[in-house]
């Protein structure tokens, strides 16, 4: 992966102004954004999605430009071939496991999976081993469940990069290790770069190539990171 990121925005409300302004790139398969809550990370992460568009500069995946206000370039987020895992993991409540799974492959005409994208989805809920969901609803399933569901959402239409909003907050201490180790087997089984933000440095620890550390709307270190320089990982987050 090669990826290139460098945006401002400014965020108004009532009760507060916010001036983002990040920078940071990378061509290794993992990168981390780390950084307090309120830091920027997940409107860096939206930007990169094509879901809030930012006021200038760019951003580029593999050579291919998403974003340049430049030249006017803006590509719609559903053309951008970027997979979103949201925090909450925003399934469909009122969906079954199967159909939530499969909801990007339907057509605009169409109002149920067809024979093959039904089997498809199948396949994939025994690569996330939750088959015996399929039926189910996400009122009835668990949060590490849920994470499955979405991943396989996520997955299903091949993205070319794979982007996880704090993917682990929502869940206790011990399912976190388990949906970590599941989640690195995930990430090499698809081959498939991704962009986490994280506040854990437990996150950096397992997934980290590239570390980016946010201060409050804007990037303060960008670097290769080894999984040798963990013993040292306090220092280097320290203010």
């Amino acid at each position: 992966m090669v990826i290139q990121v460098a945006v401002e925005m400014n965020m108004e409300s009532k009760a507060r102004h916010f001036k983002l302004n990040a920078a940071f790139s990378s061509e290794e398969q993992c990168v981390v954004l780390f950084g307090p809550s309120g830091s920027g990370k997940t409107l860096t992460l939206q930007s990169i999605a094509g879901l809030i568009t930012p006021d200038s500069g760019k951003i580029t995946l593999n050579g291919r430009v998403l974003f340049d206000s430049q030249s006017a370039v803006n590509v719609p987020s559903r053309h951008r071939k970027i997979g979103y895992l949201f925090q909450d993991y925003a399934l469909f409540p009122h969906l079954t496991v199967l159909e939530n799974v499969g909801f990007g492959l339907k057509k605009e005409w169409q109002w149920r999976l067809s024979r093959d994208d039904r089997r498809r989805v199948m396949e994939f809920l025994e690569i996330f081993e939750i088959p015996q969901l399929a039926n189910g609803f996400p009122a009835d399933i668990s949060g590490g469940q849920k994470q499955r569901v979405a991943l396989a959402r996520a997955l299903i239409q091949k993205p070319d990069l794979l982007l996880l909003d704090e993917p682990f907050a929502a869940l206790d201490t011990l399912l976190r290790v388990k949906l970590r180790e599941e989640l690195a087997r995930i990430r090499c089984s698809f081959d498939i770069p991704v962009v986490m933000v994280t506040h854990d440095p437990e996150d950096i620890r397992a997934f980290a190539e590239t570390l980016v550390i946010y201060d409050i709307g804007r990037v303060r270190d960008s670097r290769h990171f080894l999984k040798s320089n963990g013993t040292h990982l306090e220092q280097l987050l320290a203010p």
